[in-house]
């Protein structure tokens, strides 16, 4: 199934931008009076027939709607600390993308390597990772934040609305580690948020800050896992959860 994404959407047209554009045009051959497949990025699907099939901006007539199109039923952010290598941290976002994520956050730790991290190649990423997985919403992708301030945030400081779960390498002594999928079976609403750190896991202040705003301490199993593999094992365990 071929997909494309929506630019604009307005009364019963969509017009492609010319990247998408010179793909359904150039490359894959289509002309106008073809039927196509259209998504708008915020969870809709649009049937269409081609009405102008310019490689610089094509246009097509919608004529059928699928509202939350390939969705799953859970809201899942992650916030994760961009790794020392960026092919890494993009690795993640392509396969979390496919698994299943509404959100990620990178996250700038007191042991992060990479202090700056600029979104606009995994943006594009994001976007080939749903086409490519039969989804019409890509994740949102957030200008990168400290852990601090994305702890703080007002979304999560709601208790008893939002499953927080920060997945720490360390035993706390008062906050005993879980395993990520016990705690997911006990839990019985739909909004998840996990924090992955970088390389050198939360600084012990950041994991301290983060419990007591109601983050429970997580293992993702035995074995030591990369930040990027962490992330995306994350990732799974949710979808698995409520698949």
């Amino acid at each position: 199934m071929e997909l494309f994404y929506a630019y604009q959407v307005e009364g019963s047209m969509c017009r492609l931008d010319a990247e998408e554009s010179t793909h359904c045009v150039k490359v894959l051959r289509h002309r106008a009076g073809d039927t196509v497949d259209i998504i708008d990025g915020l969870g809709t699907l649009y049937h269409c027939r081609l009405t102008l099939d310019s490689p610089k901006g094509a246009e097509a007539q919608i004529l059928e709607t699928t509202a939350n199109w390939g969705s799953h039923p859970y809201h899942l952010t992650i916030g994760c600390c961009p790794t020392k290598n960026n092919d890494r941290f993009e690795w993640f976002v392509e396969k979390a993308t496919e698994i299943g994520v509404d959100r990620i956050v990178p996250l700038i730790g007191d042991h992060s390597e990479r202090k700056i991290y600029k979104t606009e190649r995994a943006l594009r990423i994001a976007l080939s990772a749903t086409k490519q997985s039969l989804k019409a919403r890509i994740p949102v992708i957030d200008e990168p934040v400290s852990v601090k301030d994305f702890i703080n945030e007002p979304h999560n400081q709601a208790e008893g609305e939002v499953l927080k779960l920060i997945a720490y390498c360390f035993e706390d002594e008062t906050h005993p580690r879980q395993s990520i999928m016990d705690v997911l079976r006990e839990f019985k609403g739909r909004d998840v948020t996990v924090l992955i750190g970088p390389e050198g896991d939360f600084s012990k202040e950041e994991a301290h800050n983060a419990m007591t705003t109601g983050y429970i301490p997580v293992h993702l199993g035995p074995s030591r896992l990369r930040t990027e593999t962490a992330a995306v094992t994350a990732a799974e365990a949710v979808y698995l959860n409520f698949i």
